[in-house]
């Protein structure tokens, strides 16, 4: 059984997050100081150094348990060799979609804040590499869709297909509709999308 001294800390760290997020998705990441969290968080800003190194560790916090939830659910449609790889990308697509709407709020800071170059190799924070690693996991499928090398070519249309899927999340990102209804909804546009996108990439090999 935890100490009251224990809960308490606990408490405290569980609240100095929830202001963390709350401010980035508010003001956005670069924006945000430790004392203006510290200041939500009904802390000092030397307290939250007591649970956290530096504001880059609060990202880390809040966004890879996350993120590797996702990763973790788009490996296993990587992988459905029952499905053909325009199927695959489909699903992929509709399951990053739903991850973004669901967590509509915070999904910019999950994705974007301090994030590296889709072609760095060895990006300095773990965030990045486990976006790098989402990232490289569409591309696969992208490539087995196209069956071209792993080129030039390839990292410039799996960025056309990925600047596509974050064109529908600014579109609805401020929808009110719920999140079922909506991916019912719209999840044959979201797949024309996919059919019409993958054409235009064979179009453009041949």
């Amino acid at each position: 059984m935890k100490s009251k001294q224990g809960l308490r800390s606990e408490e405290t760290k569980k609240q100095i997050l929830q202001s963390a997020g709350k401010l980035f998705a508010k003001k956005g990441y670069d924006t945000v100081t430790i004392r203006e969290i510290a200041k939500d968080a009904g802390c000092s800003h030397t307290t939250i150094y007591l649970y956290f190194k530096d504001k880059d560790a609060l990202l880390h916090q809040l966004s890879m348990p996350s993120l590797e939830e996702l990763h973790g659910k788009l490996q296993q449609i990587s992988k459905v060799n029952t499905l053909s790889a325009e199927d695959r990308l489909k699903e992929i697509s509709r399951e990053y979609i739903y991850f973004c709407l669901n967590n509509r709020n915070m999904y910019d800071i999950f994705f974007n804040a301090k994030s590296s170059r889709v072609d760095e190799e060895v990006p300095e924070l773990e965030i990045n590499k486990l976006r790098l690693e989402i990232f490289s996991l569409m591309k696969l499928v992208v490539q087995e869709c196209l069956s071209i090398p792993n080129d030039e070519r390839l990292l410039t249309f799996s960025r056309i297909y990925y600047y596509q899927l974050n064109g529908i999340l600014s579109t609805y990102s401020y929808q009110h509709e719920p999140l079922d209804v909506l991916m019912d909804r719209l999840t044959p546009t979201f797949d024309l999308a996919i059919e019409i996108l993958l054409l235009g990439f064979k179009e453009k090999l041949t």
